[in-house]
């Protein structure tokens, strides 16, 4: 059973998927950070100073500052700010995987392989499909010299 396991594991694919998730993880790493301390402050700067991460709703209607003071409260809220800057790193996040694979596919693209020349052409006289290098017609038997 053990060996079984250790081929299952290390076939090409579930390797390849192991590194996949461990850059994917570094890279989400990354893309939270441009969005929570590269992004955000000079969007909350043009919006009149907001700060996403410390925009909330208190449920508890004791009216605390930030949301520090609430979790050290212990009181319910409701962080759309934080859900804000989650949703805008998913939506980085996203565009940086389809651009990803759309590079991919690009790549994986096979060139359309050239037109194959006709191998018919129509007679003059009675427009029936004949081959191309046919000297006379076969349906109105016409001479085609010169076509």
């Amino acid at each position: 059973m053990f060996k079984e396991f250790r081929e299952f594991a290390m076939r090409g694919n579930v390797v390849d998927m192991a590194v996949g998730i461990i850059i994917g993880a570094a890279f989400g790493k990354i893309v939270t950070s441009f969005v929570n301390d590269v992004l955000m402050p000079p969007i909350g700067l043009l919006l009149g100073k907001v700060d996403f991460a410390n925009l909330f709703i208190d449920l508890s209607g004791t009216g605390f500052a930030t949301i520090e003071e609430a979790k050290k409260a212990g009181a319910a809220t409701i962080n759309y700010g934080l859900f804000l800057n989650t949703v805008l790193d998913f939506v980085i996040v996203a565009f940086a995987v389809f651009l990803l694979i759309r590079q991919i596919n690009r790549l994986r693209r096979e060139p359309e392989p050239a037109p194959v020349p006709p191998a018919t052409r129509e007679c003059p006289y009675c427009l029936s499909t004949i081959p191309l290098n046919a000297v006379r017609c076969g349906h109105c038997t016409s001479e085609l010299k010169g076509t």
